[in-house]
């Protein structure tokens, strides 16, 4: 039975142990807060009571469960398995996607659903810093996702052109803005002292064009990642990126493309892959519809990926 939910859930041995005591933790908790309630008012215990008692058990299970998933260190798990019981039952939206990502052959992915959390207890805040060069539609979506969440804020926005898109959404959003410049980028300190003095705990870019120097690379080590719009390792390097690498899908005659998330390192488009998502290339495909199909994977699993990496 239990490798059968490992399989389902696609999680370890330990993480499905802590999943399993917080389905626990939670239904006895709700026990305790129904019995309480109940105790509050005098009604006997025919069926009423019941039916009283089970309404109750229903509406505080749910509320009941994310707070205890919260020490266990399994808030993402059970925020998704919500979503896909309140979906099936026609009371929440879009269920989640449960199914992993098709790496490319000779590709490395990092699970995000087989590690086991680094610690057992609230996770601190972690303060993430966007690094986007242009109109910023995926630092927006990254914004909203993280809004109101209890753990991660975006706490500045870093960029390296004047009068971009993502200037003005940063003051909009009131974050605070970092406009960085090349010399002191590659030739000073990368901005790393600014970005410690900020509090920043990890580094999402977000079509950001210039390649990460190594002080800052060193300075976040396996704390900076970006997205690709292509399958890693194919369709990358120097001056890939945006529209030229669409074309390049196309001309290559490729069946599919797609989004690779991957950590960064001192080469372009090289770090361990973290996650891909497919998109099929249809014969009539133009470099502008397929960037459409892109920008849409994007929205869809940018934020939930840097999600789930940063609450294990």
């Amino acid at each position: 039975m239990f490798e059968r939910l490992q399989q389902k859930w696609k999680v370890s041995g330990s993480r499905l142990a802590l999943i399993l005591c917080t389905f626990a933790a939670g239904g006895s908790l709700t026990g305790y807060a129904a019995k309480k309630i109940m105790g509050q008012f005098p009604v006997e215990k025919d069926g009423i009571w019941i039916l009283i008692y089970i309404l109750l058990v229903t509406i505080i299970w749910p509320l009941a469960v994310l707070i205890v998933s919260i020490p266990f260190g399994q808030y993402v798990f059970f925020r998704n398995y919500l979503q896909r019981v309140g979906a099936k039952l026609g009371i929440s939206g879009k269920e989640p996607a449960m199914k992993g990502p098709k790496p490319e052959p000779g590709s490395k992915v990092v699970s995000l659903t087989s590690q086991p959390p680094i610690t057992i207890g609230s996770p601190p805040m972690t303060r993430v810093a966007i690094f986007a060069s242009g109109a910023g539609t995926n630092a927006q979506k990254i914004i909203d996702h993280f809004r109101q969440h209890p753990f991660i804020k975006v706490s500045l926005i870093v960029c390296n052109k004047a009068g971009a898109g993502i200037l003005k959404i940063a003051e909009k959003e009131n974050i605070p803005h970092l406009l960085i410049e090349r010399e002191k980028f590659y030739n000073g300190n990368a901005y790393v002292d600014e970005l410690k003095q900020n509090k920043i705990d990890f580094i999402v870019l977000a079509g950001f064009l210039w390649k990460i120097p190594i002080p800052l690379i060193k300075a976040f080590a396996q704390k900076i990642i970006n997205i690709h719009p292509a399958l890693l390792p194919a369709f990358g390097g120097k001056g890939m990126y945006g529209h030229k690498v669409h074309e390049a899908v196309i001309a290559a005659g490729k069946k599919e493309s797609g989004i690779t998330i991957h950590y960064v390192d001192e080469i372009y488009d090289h770090g361990q892959i973290i996650y891909q998502a497919r998109c099929p290339v249809l014969p009539d495909d133009t470099p502008g519809l397929l960037a459409q199909k892109i920008h849409e994977l994007e929205h869809e699993h940018f934020s939930r990926v840097i999600e789930e990496l940063l609450i294990k």
